[in-house]
Protein backbone atom coordinates (compact mmCIF):
# COMPACT_ATOMS: atom_id res chain seq x y z
CA UNK A 1 0.00 0.00 0.00
CA UNK A 2 3.13 2.19 0.90
CA UNK A 3 4.61 1.40 -2.16
CA UNK A 4 1.61 2.39 -4.08
CA UNK A 5 1.20 5.34 -2.98
CA UNK A 6 4.46 6.51 -2.96
CA UNK A 7 4.48 5.90 -6.71
CA UNK A 8 1.69 7.76 -7.01
CA UNK A 9 2.97 10.54 -5.97
CA UNK A 10 6.20 10.28 -8.11
CA UNK A 11 3.95 10.96 -10.97
CA UNK A 12 1.96 13.69 -9.93
CA UNK A 13 4.57 15.78 -7.89
CA UNK A 14 7.63 16.95 -9.22
CA UNK A 15 10.67 15.77 -7.68
CA UNK A 16 11.95 19.35 -6.43
CA UNK A 17 8.65 19.33 -4.94
CA UNK A 18 8.89 16.00 -3.20
CA UNK A 19 12.01 16.83 -1.68
CA UNK A 20 11.15 19.75 -0.23
CA UNK A 21 7.74 18.40 0.81
CA UNK A 22 9.80 15.49 2.67
CA UNK A 23 12.54 17.40 4.44
CA UNK A 24 10.18 20.30 5.41
CA UNK A 25 10.27 21.26 8.87
CA UNK A 26 11.52 24.25 11.12
CA UNK A 27 14.11 23.63 13.74
CA UNK A 28 13.54 25.40 16.80
CA UNK A 29 15.96 27.60 17.76
CA UNK A 30 16.95 26.07 21.19
CA UNK A 31 15.79 22.99 22.98
CA UNK A 32 14.04 24.10 26.32
CA UNK A 33 16.18 24.62 29.11
CA UNK A 34 14.22 22.07 31.47
CA UNK A 35 15.72 22.40 34.93
CA UNK A 36 -5.96 7.69 58.45
CA UNK A 37 -8.96 9.45 56.77
CA UNK A 38 -11.55 8.74 55.00
CA UNK A 39 -12.00 7.68 51.39
CA UNK A 40 -11.81 11.52 49.12
CA UNK A 41 -14.34 12.01 46.37
CA UNK A 42 -13.22 10.95 43.11
CA UNK A 43 -14.02 13.82 41.48
CA UNK A 44 -11.72 16.55 42.50
CA UNK A 45 -13.95 19.35 43.04
CA UNK A 46 -11.78 21.89 41.09
CA UNK A 47 -11.79 20.18 38.00
CA UNK A 48 -15.50 19.16 37.93
CA UNK A 49 -17.33 21.88 34.80
CA UNK A 50 -13.69 22.95 34.26
CA UNK A 51 -13.67 25.20 30.88
CA UNK A 52 -11.16 23.34 28.46
CA UNK A 53 -10.01 26.37 26.18
CA UNK A 54 -7.09 25.15 23.79
CA UNK A 55 -4.04 26.11 25.83
CA UNK A 56 -1.92 24.51 24.21
CA UNK A 57 -2.31 25.49 21.00
CA UNK A 58 -3.42 22.28 19.40
CA UNK A 59 -5.28 24.15 16.82
CA UNK A 60 -2.44 25.35 14.68
CA UNK A 61 -0.89 22.32 13.31
CA UNK A 62 2.02 24.19 11.73
CA UNK A 63 3.29 25.76 14.73
CA UNK A 64 3.01 22.32 16.85
CA UNK A 65 4.91 20.31 13.97
CA UNK A 66 7.45 22.82 12.73
CA UNK A 67 10.21 20.59 14.20
CA UNK A 68 9.33 16.90 12.85
CA UNK A 69 9.94 16.40 9.08
CA UNK A 70 7.45 15.55 6.82
CA UNK A 71 9.26 12.13 6.31
CA UNK A 72 8.49 11.75 10.25
CA UNK A 73 4.70 12.84 9.57
CA UNK A 74 4.00 10.56 7.08
CA UNK A 75 5.52 7.66 8.45
CA UNK A 76 3.80 8.48 11.81
CA UNK A 77 0.10 8.66 9.78
CA UNK A 78 0.40 5.61 8.44
CA UNK A 79 0.99 3.73 11.62
CA UNK A 80 -1.74 5.52 13.56
CA UNK A 81 -3.86 4.00 10.54
CA UNK A 82 -2.87 0.37 11.03
CA UNK A 83 -3.19 1.01 15.30
CA UNK A 84 -6.46 1.99 14.40
CA UNK A 85 -7.94 -0.74 12.32
CA UNK A 86 -9.46 -3.59 14.76
CA UNK A 87 -8.83 -6.33 13.21
CA UNK A 88 -5.49 -5.54 12.01
CA UNK A 89 -4.42 -4.85 15.89
CA UNK A 90 -6.11 -8.22 16.45
CA UNK A 91 -3.88 -9.97 13.77
CA UNK A 92 -1.06 -8.38 14.78
CA UNK A 93 -1.61 -9.24 18.77
CA UNK A 94 -1.95 -12.60 17.76
CA UNK A 95 1.04 -12.40 15.18
CA UNK A 96 3.42 -11.38 17.93
CA UNK A 97 2.58 -13.97 20.50
CA UNK A 98 2.55 -16.99 18.01
CA UNK A 99 5.26 -18.98 16.69
CA UNK A 100 5.21 -17.42 13.59
CA UNK A 101 7.61 -14.30 15.35
CA UNK A 102 10.63 -17.23 14.89
CA UNK A 103 10.42 -16.72 11.18
CA UNK A 104 12.65 -13.94 9.57
CA UNK A 105 10.51 -12.48 7.74
CA UNK A 106 7.62 -11.85 10.02
CA UNK A 107 9.99 -10.61 12.52
CA UNK A 108 11.50 -8.00 10.27
CA UNK A 109 7.94 -7.03 9.70
CA UNK A 110 7.00 -6.43 13.36
CA UNK A 111 10.30 -4.68 13.60
CA UNK A 112 10.05 -2.13 10.95
CA UNK A 113 6.32 -1.14 11.97
CA UNK A 114 4.96 -1.82 15.55
CA UNK A 115 8.84 -1.93 16.91
CA UNK A 116 10.14 0.80 15.45
CA UNK A 117 7.32 2.97 16.27
CA UNK A 118 6.46 2.23 19.73
CA UNK A 119 10.56 1.25 20.62
CA UNK A 120 13.98 3.49 20.62
CA UNK A 121 15.91 0.35 19.45
CA UNK A 122 17.78 -2.63 20.78
CA UNK A 123 20.28 -1.20 23.05
CA UNK A 124 21.82 1.91 24.96
CA UNK A 125 23.46 3.68 21.67
CA UNK A 126 20.55 3.43 19.32
CA UNK A 127 18.09 4.44 22.10
CA UNK A 128 20.35 7.10 22.91
CA UNK A 129 20.64 8.12 19.10
CA UNK A 130 16.56 8.75 19.81
CA UNK A 131 16.49 10.56 22.53
CA UNK A 132 19.44 13.15 20.94
CA UNK A 133 16.48 13.43 18.54
CA UNK A 134 13.89 14.19 20.57
CA UNK A 135 15.77 16.12 22.47
CA UNK A 136 16.58 18.54 19.05
CA UNK A 137 12.98 19.19 19.39
CA UNK A 138 12.90 19.81 22.87
CA UNK A 139 11.36 17.17 24.69
CA UNK A 140 13.27 15.02 27.16
CA UNK A 141 13.49 11.15 27.47
CA UNK A 142 13.05 8.37 30.12
CA UNK A 143 15.53 5.72 29.56
CA UNK A 144 13.67 2.41 30.16
CA UNK A 145 15.35 -1.08 28.91
CA UNK A 146 12.43 -3.18 28.23
CA UNK A 147 12.86 -5.91 30.72
CA UNK A 148 10.43 -7.54 33.12
CA UNK A 149 8.75 -10.92 34.73
CA UNK A 150 12.04 -12.63 35.60
CA UNK A 151 11.87 -16.11 36.90
CA UNK A 152 14.95 -16.31 39.18
CA UNK A 153 17.72 -14.94 41.26
CA UNK A 154 20.22 -15.48 37.69
CA UNK A 155 17.93 -13.64 35.80
CA UNK A 156 17.28 -10.89 38.54
CA UNK A 157 21.17 -9.64 38.94
CA UNK A 158 21.25 -9.94 34.53
CA UNK A 159 18.47 -7.22 34.54
CA UNK A 160 20.03 -5.20 37.35
CA UNK A 161 23.55 -4.99 35.55
CA UNK A 162 21.83 -3.80 32.15
CA UNK A 163 19.44 -1.53 34.33
CA UNK A 164 22.83 -0.42 35.81
CA UNK A 165 24.16 0.27 32.60
CA UNK A 166 21.51 2.44 31.66
CA UNK A 167 21.83 4.32 34.22
CA UNK A 168 25.86 4.75 33.72
CA UNK A 169 24.54 6.21 30.42
CA UNK A 170 23.53 8.85 30.73
CA UNK A 171 26.30 11.49 31.43
CA UNK A 172 27.54 10.79 27.95
CA UNK A 173 23.83 12.17 26.42
CA UNK A 174 23.12 15.90 26.46
CA UNK A 175 22.50 17.52 29.54
CA UNK A 176 19.17 17.43 31.30
CA UNK A 177 17.93 15.73 28.11
CA UNK A 178 17.29 12.35 30.50
CA UNK A 179 14.63 13.00 32.86
CA UNK A 180 14.29 9.69 34.56
CA UNK A 181 15.55 6.14 34.60
CA UNK A 182 12.80 3.76 34.84
CA UNK A 183 12.73 0.16 36.47
CA UNK A 184 9.92 -2.84 36.86
CA UNK A 185 10.36 -4.84 39.79
CA UNK A 186 9.20 -7.54 38.47
CA UNK A 187 12.51 -7.31 36.39
CA UNK A 188 14.70 -7.28 39.74
CA UNK A 189 12.68 -9.70 42.12
CA UNK A 190 11.28 -13.33 40.84
CA UNK A 191 7.60 -13.34 39.97
CA UNK A 192 6.68 -16.25 42.47
CA UNK A 193 8.04 -14.45 45.46
CA UNK A 194 6.27 -10.75 44.49
CA UNK A 195 3.00 -12.91 44.45
CA UNK A 196 3.53 -14.33 48.03
CA UNK A 197 4.72 -11.04 49.10
CA UNK A 198 1.33 -9.27 47.79
CA UNK A 199 -0.94 -12.56 49.31
CA UNK A 200 1.05 -11.81 52.88
CA UNK A 201 0.70 -8.44 52.68
CA UNK A 202 -2.93 -8.49 51.74
CA UNK A 203 -3.72 -11.31 54.67
CA UNK A 204 -1.68 -8.40 56.87
CA UNK A 205 -4.30 -5.73 55.95
CA UNK A 206 -7.17 -8.10 56.82
CA UNK A 207 -5.51 -8.92 60.03
CA UNK A 208 -3.60 -6.57 61.64
CA UNK A 209 -2.24 -8.92 64.25
CA UNK A 210 -0.81 -11.06 61.29
CA UNK A 211 3.38 -10.66 62.29
CA UNK A 212 5.34 -10.20 59.31
CA UNK A 213 9.25 -10.53 60.53
CA UNK A 214 10.87 -9.79 57.48
CA UNK A 215 8.93 -6.23 56.96
CA UNK A 216 10.65 -3.13 56.84
CA UNK A 217 9.50 0.61 57.37
CA UNK A 218 7.04 1.35 54.10
CA UNK A 219 4.08 3.90 53.67
CA UNK A 220 0.96 2.46 52.88
CA UNK A 221 0.26 0.47 50.00
CA UNK A 222 -2.99 -0.95 50.87
CA UNK A 223 -6.81 0.39 51.71
CA UNK A 224 -10.40 -1.22 52.64
CA UNK A 225 -10.62 -0.57 49.10
CA UNK A 226 -8.02 -2.13 47.58
CA UNK A 227 -8.33 -5.76 45.45
CA UNK A 228 -8.10 -8.66 48.30
CA UNK A 229 -10.15 -10.92 46.51
CA UNK A 230 -6.60 -12.34 45.56
CA UNK A 231 -5.77 -13.62 49.00
CA UNK A 232 -8.91 -15.89 50.28
CA UNK A 233 -7.03 -17.71 53.08
CA UNK A 234 -3.75 -17.27 55.31
CA UNK A 235 -0.68 -18.14 53.31
CA UNK A 236 1.96 -19.86 54.64
CA UNK A 237 4.65 -17.32 56.19
CA UNK A 238 7.67 -16.89 54.12
CA UNK A 239 10.46 -19.74 54.37
CA UNK A 240 14.47 -18.92 55.11
CA UNK A 241 14.96 -18.97 51.35
CA UNK A 242 12.26 -17.05 50.34
CA UNK A 243 13.34 -14.17 53.25
CA UNK A 244 16.45 -14.26 51.50
CA UNK A 245 15.66 -13.80 48.77
CA UNK A 246 13.51 -10.70 49.30
CA UNK A 247 16.54 -9.20 50.95
CA UNK A 248 18.82 -9.78 47.57
CA UNK A 249 15.70 -8.16 45.98
CA UNK A 250 15.87 -5.12 48.62
CA UNK A 251 19.42 -4.42 47.56
CA UNK A 252 19.10 -5.06 43.90
CA UNK A 253 16.48 -1.75 44.25
CA UNK A 254 18.82 -0.15 46.54
CA UNK A 255 22.00 -0.57 44.63
CA UNK A 256 20.07 1.20 41.04
CA UNK A 257 18.47 3.61 43.24
CA UNK A 258 22.37 4.66 45.23
CA UNK A 259 23.46 4.97 41.17
CA UNK A 260 20.69 6.76 40.17
CA UNK A 261 21.38 9.26 43.70
CA UNK A 262 24.90 9.66 42.60
CA UNK A 263 24.10 11.16 39.01
CA UNK A 264 20.97 13.08 40.07
CA UNK A 265 18.67 10.43 38.54
CA UNK A 266 14.94 10.12 39.41
CA UNK A 267 14.01 6.41 39.09
CA UNK A 268 10.70 5.57 37.90
CA UNK A 269 9.43 2.54 39.06
CA UNK A 270 6.73 1.20 36.75
CA UNK A 271 3.25 0.05 38.35
CA UNK A 272 2.32 -3.76 36.79
CA UNK A 273 -0.77 -5.88 37.27
CA UNK A 274 -3.03 -6.20 41.22
CA UNK A 275 -1.75 -9.48 41.88
CA UNK A 276 1.66 -8.07 42.77
CA UNK A 277 1.30 -4.34 42.48
CA UNK A 278 1.35 -4.51 46.49
CA UNK A 279 4.77 -6.08 46.61
CA UNK A 280 5.90 -3.52 43.84
CA UNK A 281 4.14 -0.61 46.06
CA UNK A 282 5.79 -2.51 49.09
CA UNK A 283 9.35 -2.35 47.65
CA UNK A 284 8.82 1.19 45.74
CA UNK A 285 7.78 2.98 49.21
CA UNK A 286 10.44 1.47 51.59
CA UNK A 287 12.93 2.98 49.36
CA UNK A 288 11.43 6.12 49.22
CA UNK A 289 11.49 6.63 52.74
CA UNK A 290 15.63 6.01 52.57
CA UNK A 291 16.28 8.16 49.50
CA UNK A 292 13.28 10.70 49.37
CA UNK A 293 14.84 12.97 51.70
CA UNK A 294 15.69 15.74 49.85
CA UNK A 295 14.49 18.43 48.04
CA UNK A 296 14.30 16.65 44.75
CA UNK A 297 13.03 12.86 45.41
CA UNK A 298 14.93 9.88 43.70
CA UNK A 299 12.36 7.11 43.60
CA UNK A 300 8.74 7.53 42.36
CA UNK A 301 5.69 5.04 42.45
CA UNK A 302 2.96 4.59 40.19
CA UNK A 303 -0.78 5.04 40.66
CA UNK A 304 -3.01 3.46 38.32
CA UNK A 305 -6.20 5.81 37.73
CA UNK A 306 -8.13 2.93 36.02
CA UNK A 307 -7.90 1.38 39.83
CA UNK A 308 -10.99 2.10 41.95
CA UNK A 309 -8.75 2.82 44.72
CA UNK A 310 -6.23 4.61 43.20
CA UNK A 311 -7.35 8.31 44.64
CA UNK A 312 -7.77 6.49 48.24
CA UNK A 313 -3.91 5.13 48.18
CA UNK A 314 -2.74 8.20 46.68
CA UNK A 315 -3.92 10.25 49.61
CA UNK A 316 -2.74 7.45 52.19
CA UNK A 317 0.85 7.73 50.90
CA UNK A 318 1.15 11.36 50.17
CA UNK A 319 -0.17 12.29 53.73
CA UNK A 320 1.84 9.43 55.36
CA UNK A 321 4.77 11.34 53.42
CA UNK A 322 4.26 14.59 54.71
CA UNK A 323 4.38 13.09 58.37
CA UNK A 324 7.63 11.54 57.73
CA UNK A 325 9.33 14.98 56.31
CA UNK A 326 9.74 12.86 52.83
CA UNK A 327 9.05 14.12 49.81
CA UNK A 328 6.62 11.80 47.62
CA UNK A 329 7.31 11.49 44.04
CA UNK A 330 4.74 9.84 41.85
CA UNK A 331 3.95 9.12 38.22
CA UNK A 332 0.29 9.22 37.39
CA UNK A 333 -0.75 6.64 34.66
CA UNK A 334 -4.25 5.37 33.54
CA UNK A 335 -3.42 1.65 32.93
CA UNK A 336 -2.95 -1.19 30.51
CA UNK A 337 -3.46 -4.04 32.30
CA UNK A 338 -7.66 -4.31 31.63
CA UNK A 339 -8.00 -8.00 29.87
CA UNK A 340 -5.75 -9.19 32.51
CA UNK A 341 -7.64 -7.53 35.53
CA UNK A 342 -10.93 -8.14 34.23
CA UNK A 343 -10.28 -12.05 33.85
CA UNK A 344 -8.55 -12.58 37.12
CA UNK A 345 -11.49 -11.34 38.85
CA UNK A 346 -13.97 -12.91 37.10
CA UNK A 347 -12.50 -16.32 37.64
CA UNK A 348 -12.19 -15.51 41.15
CA UNK A 349 -16.08 -14.37 41.23
CA UNK A 350 -14.94 -11.10 42.31
CA UNK A 351 -16.01 -7.32 41.04
CA UNK A 352 -13.24 -6.13 38.74
CA UNK A 353 -11.03 -3.63 40.70
CA UNK A 354 -11.25 -1.16 37.46
CA UNK A 355 -13.70 1.33 36.88
CA UNK A 356 -16.90 0.10 35.48
CA UNK A 357 -16.59 3.12 32.38
CA UNK A 358 -13.71 5.29 30.83
CA UNK A 359 -15.72 8.31 32.48
CA UNK A 360 -15.00 7.22 36.09
CA UNK A 361 -11.48 6.66 35.04
CA UNK A 362 -10.80 9.96 33.67
CA UNK A 363 -12.54 11.58 36.60
CA UNK A 364 -10.15 9.73 39.03
CA UNK A 365 -7.21 10.68 36.93
CA UNK A 366 -7.72 14.22 36.63
CA UNK A 367 -9.02 14.04 40.33
CA UNK A 368 -5.60 12.88 41.04
CA UNK A 369 -3.60 15.23 39.20
CA UNK A 370 -5.37 18.06 40.84
CA UNK A 371 -4.64 16.85 44.20
CA UNK A 372 -0.48 16.30 43.11
CA UNK A 373 -0.50 19.52 41.51
CA UNK A 374 -1.46 21.43 44.82
CA UNK A 375 1.30 19.56 47.02
CA UNK A 376 3.90 20.42 44.12
CA UNK A 377 2.26 24.64 45.01
CA UNK A 378 3.09 23.33 48.40
CA UNK A 379 6.70 21.99 48.01
CA UNK A 380 5.80 18.33 49.24
CA UNK A 381 5.01 16.92 46.13
CA UNK A 382 6.69 16.13 42.26
CA UNK A 383 4.90 14.58 40.43
CA UNK A 384 5.07 12.91 36.43
CA UNK A 385 1.43 13.46 34.89
CA UNK A 386 1.85 10.87 31.74
CA UNK A 387 -1.14 10.84 29.59
CA UNK A 388 -2.44 10.84 26.81
CA UNK A 389 -5.68 12.26 26.77
CA UNK A 390 -5.58 15.83 25.53
CA UNK A 391 -8.54 16.99 27.97
CA UNK A 392 -6.17 15.41 31.03
CA UNK A 393 -3.23 17.38 29.53
CA UNK A 394 -5.39 20.71 29.23
CA UNK A 395 -7.01 20.75 32.65
CA UNK A 396 -3.89 19.95 34.05
CA UNK A 397 -2.22 22.47 32.70
CA UNK A 398 -4.64 24.89 33.30
CA UNK A 399 -4.62 24.13 36.45
CA UNK A 400 -0.77 24.37 36.69
CA UNK A 401 -1.14 27.73 35.63
CA UNK A 402 -4.14 28.31 38.40
CA UNK A 403 -2.14 27.39 41.41
CA UNK A 404 0.84 29.54 39.91
CA UNK A 405 3.43 26.61 39.47
CA UNK A 406 6.14 27.60 37.18
CA UNK A 407 6.44 25.52 33.89
CA UNK A 408 10.48 24.89 34.72
CA UNK A 409 9.34 23.79 37.77
CA UNK A 410 11.31 20.33 38.69
CA UNK A 411 8.67 18.98 40.57
CA UNK A 412 5.93 19.09 37.49
CA UNK A 413 6.50 16.47 34.25
CA UNK A 414 4.40 15.35 31.25
CA UNK A 415 5.10 12.50 29.92
CA UNK A 416 3.54 10.53 27.04
CA UNK A 417 5.05 6.92 25.35
CA UNK A 418 7.13 7.28 22.16
CA UNK A 419 4.65 6.72 19.09
CA UNK A 420 1.52 8.03 20.94
CA UNK A 421 -0.40 11.23 21.66
CA UNK A 422 2.56 13.45 19.82
CA UNK A 423 0.73 16.17 19.21
CA UNK A 424 -0.36 16.29 23.18
CA UNK A 425 3.61 16.30 24.08
CA UNK A 426 4.47 18.61 21.31
CA UNK A 427 1.84 21.54 22.71
CA UNK A 428 2.82 20.75 26.18
CA UNK A 429 6.08 21.99 24.93
CA UNK A 430 5.29 24.67 23.23
CA UNK A 431 3.58 25.94 26.13
CA UNK A 432 6.59 25.83 28.14
CA UNK A 433 6.13 22.62 30.60
CA UNK A 434 8.71 19.83 30.90
CA UNK A 435 7.95 16.89 28.34
CA UNK A 436 9.36 13.78 28.22
CA UNK A 437 8.98 10.79 25.63
CA UNK A 438 8.84 6.97 27.47
CA UNK A 439 11.55 5.26 25.18
CA UNK A 440 11.30 1.47 25.77
CA UNK A 441 14.10 -0.05 24.05
CA UNK A 442 15.67 -4.11 24.18
CA UNK A 443 15.48 -6.75 21.64
CA UNK A 444 12.23 -7.40 20.05
CA UNK A 445 11.62 -10.89 21.68
CA UNK A 446 12.11 -8.67 24.92
CA UNK A 447 9.63 -6.08 24.23
CA UNK A 448 6.91 -8.04 22.80
CA UNK A 449 5.08 -8.05 26.15
CA UNK A 450 5.23 -4.21 26.11
CA UNK A 451 3.78 -3.78 22.44
CA UNK A 452 0.94 -6.37 23.26
CA UNK A 453 -0.25 -3.70 26.38
CA UNK A 454 0.54 -0.95 23.37
CA UNK A 455 -2.14 -2.95 21.29
CA UNK A 456 -4.47 -3.13 23.48
CA UNK A 457 -4.42 0.40 24.63
CA UNK A 458 -4.41 1.84 21.60
CA UNK A 459 -8.27 0.53 21.64
CA UNK A 460 -9.21 2.64 24.31
CA UNK A 461 -7.24 5.67 22.53
CA UNK A 462 -8.92 5.90 19.10
CA UNK A 463 -10.32 8.96 19.89
CA UNK A 464 -7.09 10.16 20.82
CA UNK A 465 -5.25 8.24 17.93
CA UNK A 466 -8.29 10.66 15.51
CA UNK A 467 -7.25 13.49 16.38
CA UNK A 468 -3.00 12.86 16.15
CA UNK A 469 -4.18 11.70 12.45
CA UNK A 470 -6.49 14.17 11.56
CA UNK A 471 -3.64 17.32 13.04
CA UNK A 472 -0.85 15.28 11.20
CA UNK A 473 -2.64 14.70 7.54
CA UNK A 474 -3.81 18.09 8.06
CA UNK A 475 -0.11 19.74 8.31
CA UNK A 476 1.14 17.23 5.58
CA UNK A 477 -1.46 18.29 3.00
CA UNK A 478 -0.64 21.82 3.83
CA UNK A 479 3.01 21.46 3.48
CA UNK A 480 2.53 19.33 0.14
CA UNK A 481 0.26 22.22 -1.47
CA UNK A 482 3.05 24.98 -0.69
CA UNK A 483 5.57 22.07 -2.15
CA UNK A 484 3.43 22.45 -5.16
CA UNK A 485 2.88 26.20 -5.06
CA UNK A 486 6.78 26.84 -4.35
CA UNK A 487 7.44 24.17 -6.76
Amino acid sequence: MANRISLALRKKIPLSAAARFLSSSTTPSSPLDLAATPAPPLVHEALVHRPLPDNLGLDDPQALFASVPSSELLRAAFNLYLASCGPLVDAGSWLMSSPLMRIPVVRQAVKVTVYEHFCAGEGVKEAGETLRKMWGRGLRGILDYGLEDAEGNEDCDRNLQEFLKTVESTPSLPPSSVSFACVKITAICPIRLLERVSDLLRWHHKNPSVHLPWKVDCMPVLTDSSPLYHTRSAPPPLSDKEEADLQLAHKRLERLARKCSELYLPLLVDAEYTSVQPAIDYFTYSASISFNKGDVPIVFGTIQAYLKDAKERLVKVAEDAERRGVMVGLKLVRGAYISRETKLASSLQADSPIHSCIRDTHECYDSCAAFMLEKVAKGSGSVVLATHNINSGKAAAAKAEELGISKGNEHLHFSQLKGMADTLSLGLRNAGFQVSKYLPFGPLEKVIPYLLRRAEENRGLLSTSAADRNLITGELQRRLRDSIIGG
